[in-house]
């Protein structure tokens, strides 16, 4: 069960190493203390595979790419491969540069890991090995609605399956598959998107749960979906008079902190095909 998932996290309190974007980098490590896990964040390349060795998971996320980050997450991810640990990609914006493009699609061939997570454009460019985002955001023609759901479902299995991985495709639908089956998520406010950073957060927080849950992975990345927009709605229902986006963002924060299993059991929105 799904809200088993929260509960492992909890209980663990996995090390998760986060080589992430330098906007988000403070929230990406409030997230993860806030759902019981405890972060570290070094992205220097003579430290990286010491620091990801005493860790359970690896959050790669190319938001803000430079050369000398480039280098340290193919030696983080090289050695977290080597250590089974849980590993994540989070290819923001892959399709708005060739560098950003090339890099996503190289790691996503040299390095085995259990999901890649990003939006719709994204994701098709890296089952393209090519392709165009509208900067990190997907692109509007790309989006999952209730008309083209079968097929972006289809999607999400054909692509986690050629790639080898769990494939979690978020937008106003999520979209959760390990190739064989898919969770179809509709939790989540529209709101988020006005806030830098929760997709960034969402990829921390599910590192997490994959590291706590290694005998469910793909339960565990649906769990992670579902609570990270269970946290929008709630903070959205918290949100009074005055209050703006920064307010919002720190009020999911603690709709986080404050979740347990019954509130993830029934507030959890999906289904599976």
């Amino acid at each position: 069960m799904l809200e088993n998932c929260i509960r492992n996290v909890r209980t663990t309190r996995p090390l998760v190493h986060n080589i992430t974007n330098y906007v988000t980098v403070n929230d990406v490590a409030n997230i993860l203390l806030a759902c019981g896990a405890s972060p570290i964040m070094s992205d220097e390349p003579e430290e990286v595979e010491e620091i990801t060795s005493i860790c359970g998971g690896l959050n790669i996320n190319i938001g803000t790419l430079n050369k000398r980050t480039i280098e340290s997450m193919f030696r983080a991810g090289r050695k977290a491969k080597e250590l089974g640990h849980a590993l994540l990609l989070d290819p923001v914006g892959a399709g708005a540069s060739t560098l950003r493009t090339d890099t996503a699609v190289r790691l996503m061939d040299e390095l085995s890991f259990q999901v890649i997570r990003g939006n719709i454009s994204e994701i098709k460019t890296l089952a393209l090995g090519s392709g165009t985002t509208k900067g990190v955001d997907a692109d509007v023609a790309d989006a999952v609605t209730e008309e083209n759901l079968e097929e972006g479902a289809a999607f999400a299995k054909e692509f986690a399956r050629k790639a080898g991985c769990i494939a979690a495709i978020t937008g106003a639908i999520d979209l959760v598959s390990d190739g064989k089956l898919c969770y179809v998520i509709r939790n989540g406010r529209s709101e988020m998107g006005r806030i830098t950073g929760t997709g960034c957060q969402l990829s921390g927080m599910m590192t997490a749960f994959l590291a706590a849950s290694p005998d469910c992975q793909c339960e565990a990345a649906a769990a992670a979906v579902c609570a990270m927009g269970l946290a929008g709605e709630i903070a959205w229902e918290r949100m009074q008079a005055g209050d703006g986006n920064a307010t919002y963002r720190s009020r999911i924060i603690d709709a986080i902190y404050h979740m347990d299993e019954e509130t993830l059991k029934a507030g959890a929105k999906y289904e599976i095909r």
